[in-house]
């Protein structure tokens, strides 16, 4: 398939059923802690990417043989980049009651088209990690015609239009927004926007860029505290069980490895295998060069050799 990858342990959805609209690495933004790599084509207008009937034909597919907790809109690049993101979550709920979300970085929210695009998903998760445009930069590397401020007052209108529930993503990064300013700020923001939930995350998985740091999970729970309510930590959260309803196992994981990095426990439990299985599976392909493997934070992730750089 080309547009449909997994089911893939996520850890905010359960198994999710990934749809990539994007081509590889078409972003708003170059995030320092991207695990997909860097941006190759920034742009910040949305426009006809991808064949809308094949992308539907594919998850039809899809879901004739598997079951996922979510179809997730997301992928190798910024999913409301492309202006038939609409159309396709339209496609998706002809299909199946399965919940739809989006996963953004939530940069193009202050256009109007864009927000009316994805109000008919059942989940939308933006991404959120200054408040201030000199530490926005830094981080997300953005088009030059993006702003934190619009950014931000976008997100807020969504969510005053949008009847589904807002996970709003705080990513932190060790030496760069977490401080006592930072972390005030970006409390009086979320305050402003009332997501349904507050996610804290960091660094997990080999990132673009080698100044992007985990930050110690001790400082996520004490700024967990200080936010308080709705809020909860899911860098290094467990995934949830597979369905062990994939057929094809080698074409299954190397699709996934091909869009994202993952560990062997993260393996095991997208394709329903033993461990030891999953160990015997990685070797064959590490001999024959079609896999590689990457060491992060004292963690193992396997990669395929084609991976998107």
């Amino acid at each position: 398939m080309t547009y449909v990858f997994g089911p893939v342990p996520s850890r905010r959805l359960g198994m999710s059923l990934g749809v990539d609209l994007i081509p590889p690495k078409t972003c708003t933004y170059d995030c320092l802690y991207c695990q997909v790599g860097r941006t190759t084509k920034m742009i910040a207008e949305p426009q006809p990417l991808v064949p809308v009937d094949q992308v539907i034909s594919e998850i039809k597919g899809k879901l004739s043989r598997t079951s996922p907790d979510t179809i997730t809109l997301a992928g190798s690049g910024e999913p409301t980049l492309n202006s038939d993101i609409g159309r396709v979550i339209s496609g998706i709920k002809g299909l199946t009651r399965t919940r739809v979300a989006v996963l953004t970085n939530g940069s193009l929210f202050s256009k109007e088209d864009v927000r009316r695009r994805v109000l008919d998903a059942d989940i939308i998760l933006p991404t959120l990690t200054s408040v201030y445009e000199e530490t926005f930069k830094i981080i997300h590397r953005p088009h030059p015609g993006l702003f934190v401020a619009d950014i931000i007052d976008g997100i807020i209108r969504l969510r005053n239009e949008f009847k589904g529930q807002l996970f709003l993503e705080v990513v932190f990064l060790a030496g760069i927004n977490h401080s006592e300013r930072e972390i005030e700020g970006l409390k009086a923001a979320i305050g402003l926007i009332a997501p349904d939930r507050v996610q804290l995350n960091t660094v997990v998985r080999p990132p673009a860029d080698e100044r992007a740091i985990s930050l110690d999970n001790k400082i996520l729970e004490e700024i967990m505290v200080f936010f308080g309510g709705n809020t909860e930590i899911i860098a290094g959260s467990a995934r949830k069980a597979g369905t062990g309803e994939n057929d094809l196992l080698i074409d299954n994981l190397l699709e996934m490895i091909k869009r994202r990095p993952l560990k062997t426990a993260d393996i095991a439990t997208a394709l329903g295998l033993q461990l030891e299985d999953v160990e015997d599976l990685i070797k064959g392909l590490l001999i024959k060069g079609r896999i590689r493997k990457q060491q992060h934070s004292g963690d193992v992730y396997y990669l395929s050799n084609k991976n998107i750089h």
